[in-house]
């Protein structure tokens, strides 16, 4: 596995420069933002470091766990032979000039699990140790003489660890079956963990944050039941399109039910300094797109409602299918993390007959489990777009971290 950072303006460059050089297989890992060195590094902006990784042909294994090993340092009493030996080292390309060059393009080939995954691997081996020693008492002769391997610890402990995230036994199984077929018998530990990272980012998929129009104006419309945050995300979005981005934004809200829903969405665009609108009819939403034609964004709240609703429900699609077919538009479903993943399923199916979306998360900082965005995921199909965690306008909210997602459903730290 080659594991190599690339530094650029902005993701999507830095990423672009990583498929170029390591070709189209490669599975990013981690993303942030570094600052500039030197001398009046405050006067230059800030930089995007990716941190991309490609599994690499089946004869290039042993090199590659070599590399490994050397960066994760392993917790076990005993030290192999193999250990004292050099690793050979992985062959790292100059990268691109706009991507840093006064840096090493690599320092080494895995630090980034070193990074993403700082706490995780000890984490897991003390758990590991825990119950050999309670086992140590109770064995019997005949158990003895069977002793797990260290890929079967770990693959049983991974199932463990996924079923205390709340992560659905079905979608386990699947996980598990799949890094078994990768890995080899007597795989290290670490190496079989960086496998466990990436072939679950590779569940979770890219995300798929709103993006603008290729012509013309985008609509943007939110649904979901009652009480998971939709006017407060709306909010939030709006802000980072008309502070951040310099984007012209409308609001209008189709949530007649609620008064309050209405009038704190009100505030939010007064707050902003954008147009507003309660829209009742199909004629009404249609007029809204003619005048607010030169927009890059509407933004569009419904009403909460039971998902066994049928009437809301249907007037709910007349709204969102009312849009012609020339006028670009995605549906958002906002879903709160701390809802049953049985009542998730029943949600998501139900909006499911009026149109595709994509996922939105609430109300993170609200449970300590994280299971139900990877189970709905699989289950739907659909991409994660945003997660927010708390109520803060225009704070709480950020696009959807596969990789930092991933490391919390691992047990490590954020």
């Amino acid at each position: 596995m080659i594991i190599k950072k690339f530094i650029a303006k902005t993701e999507k460059e830095a990423i672009e420069n990583a498929k170029k050089e390591l070709g189209e297989g490669v599975v990013v890992m981690n993303v942030k933002t570094v600052k500039s060195k030197g001398f009046l590094a405050f006067l230059k902006p800030s930089m995007v470091e990716v941190t991309v990784a490609l599994e690499e042909e089946s004869e290039k294994y042993t090199a590659a766990v070599s590399a490994i090993n050397n960066v994760i340092a392993s917790s076990q009493n005993k030290v192999p032979e193999a250990a004292n030996a050099v690793p050979a080292p992985v062959t790292a390309p100059v990268t691109a000039p706009a991507t840093a060059a006064s840096e090493p393009a690599v320092k080494k080939e895995s630090s980034a699990i070193e990074e993403k995954l700082d706490s995780l691997q000890s984490l897991l081996e003390q758990q590991l140790q825990k119950p050999e020693e309670n086992k140590e008492e109770k064995k019997e002769p005949k158990e003895a003489e069977k002793e797990e391997t260290e890929t079967d610890k770990f693959m049983r402990l991974l199932h463990d660890i996924m079923l205390n995230n709340e992560v659905d036994e079905k979608c386990a199984q699947e996980i598990i079956s799949e890094i078994e077929q990768i890995n080899k018998p007597n795989i290290p530990f670490d190496y079989a963990l960086a496998n466990t990272y990436q072939k679950m980012i590779l569940k979770f998929g890219k995300p798929s944050g709103i993006e603008p129009a290729a012509n013309g104006i985008k609509m943007v419309f939110f649904i979901g039941p009652t009480g998971v945050g939709k006017t407060t995300t709306i909010a939030k979005i709006a802000s980072k399109f008309r502070v951040d981005e310099k984007k012209k934004v409308a609001l209008l809200t189709a949530d007649t039910y609620r008064i309050a829903a209405a009038e704190q969405l009100r505030t939010y665009a007064n707050i902003l300094e954008v147009p507003f609108r309660v829209i009742y009819t199909v004629e009404e939403i249609r007029k809204a797109i003619e005048d607010f034609r030169e927009y890059d964004y509407i933004l569009i709240d419904t009403a909460g409602h039971s998902h066994q609703n049928t009437t809301q429900k249907d007037n709910m699609s007349n709204f969102i299918h009312s849009v012609d077919d020339r006028v670009e538009k995605e549906v958002h479903l906002v879903l709160s993390a701390t809802t049953k993943y049985r009542d998730l399923i029943s949600i998501a199916d139900s909006y499911k007959e009026m149109a595709d979306y994509k996922l939105i998360f609430t109300k993170l900082d609200e449970t300590t489990t994280l299971g139900n965005l990877l189970n709905l995921r699989l289950y739907t199909g659909a991409p994660l777009s945003y997660v927010t965690h708390g109520q803060n306008v225009p704070d709480d909210i950020e696009d959807f971290n596969p990789q930092k997602t991933v490391k919390r459903l691992l047990g490590g730290k954020n």
